[in-house]
């Protein structure tokens, strides 16, 4: 089997691939034009988010049996339109579901205890102890949304508190020791922090927007780990102004590209990201939860054996 490998990854997945007897082929640089034309001696294709593999790409993959993403999410892919083909899909939530539910809770603790906030003062000569009085996470309701691999790991971690922690999910039967499935509605009423850990989707795309805000019947503490375009940032700075949300920890930006690897498309920064900029109530990483030295071997292996399993 011949595999190409469109992003760079753990040496150990081109390493135990080529013990399996697969020959891999390496091309990161090539414009996706390019890549097409040679596609059809392949029949595997590995990759994280350089480009989207849409209905072209996959008919010029006249040969194509799989596609690994080196990662939780398929978005990038015409999933649809592979499978129609004939087409396995392959990722990888298993392999970065602790780091992105470590880098959750990291967040929410830094928040609550206004750790950034208070930090940046000390380092200014300011020693403002009441003003940065911090809020316990013992005795609180944390909900999740999205009870998938990092939706579940999140619930898990959370177990060394004394919380209640209730999730919703489209799908059902999913609730464990961890956490208790409920309603979107309970959601909205019961918690004081929301976690966010599903996938990019139709009913995903904006779903936490000013109406869904005012849903809510207290303050709470938004986490969003997941996609950025799940959130509206408009709303979510007027929310964040008007106290609907106490704090935010936002990993990812409704101002992504699509690749993931920058973030806006130009340098014209948008005025409701600027606002967001101002605020101290707000932590911001680039899209790096899920981006741990222990993840990017786990997410190989996870690639590598689940090749292994459907076609060595």
């Amino acid at each position: 089997m011949k595999i190409l490998h469109l992003d760079t990854n753990h040496p150990l997945l081109i390493r135990q691939l080529n013990e399996l007897g697969c020959t891999n082929h390496e091309d990161y640089i090539s414009s996706k034009t390019d890549i097409e034309k040679k596609i059809k001696d392949y029949q595997g294709i590995v990759i994280r988010s350089r480009f989207k593999i849409d209905k072209a790409f996959i008919d010029a993959a006249t040969n194509l049996k799989f596609i690994a993403r080196v990662g939780a999410g398929l978005e990038s892919i015409d999933c649809e339109y592979a499978q129609k083909k004939g087409v396995k899909l392959i990722a990888a939530p298993e392999g970065n579901r602790n780091a992105v539910s470590e880098h959750a809770l990291g967040m929410l603790l830094s928040l609550m205890n206004r750790l950034i906030i208070a930090d940046n003062e000390v380092r200014h000569g300011e020693w403002k102890r009441e003003q940065n009085r911090g809020d316990e996470l013992d005795g609180k309701t944390v909900g999740i949304i999205g009870y998938g691999n990092t939706g579940k790991a999140f619930a898990k971690k959370l177990q060394g508190f004394d919380v209640k922690v209730i999730f919703y999910d489209i799908k059902s039967n999913l609730e464990d020791g961890n956490a208790k499935q409920v309603s979107l509605a309970t959601i909205q009423q019961k918690v004081d922090v929301l976690s966010l850990h599903v996938p990019f989707t139709k009913l995903t795309n904006k779903m936490i927007d000013m109406k869904f805000i005012d849903g809510f019947t207290k303050p709470f503490y938004l986490l969003n780990t997941a996609r950025g375009k799940c959130v509206v940032t408009k709303d979510l700075v007027e929310a964040l102004h008007s106290g609907k949300i106490i704090a935010a920890g936002l990993d990812v930006l409704e101002y992504e590209q699509s690749s993931f690897e920058n973030l806006l498309l130009n340098s014209k920064i948008p005025e409701d990201f600027q606002e967001l900029l101002k605020l101290k109530n707000v932590i911001l990483t680039p899209h790096i939860a899920g981006w741990t030295h222990q993840s990017k071997e786990k997410l190989s292996q996870t690639i590598v054996d689940k090749i292994k399993a459907e076609f060595c």
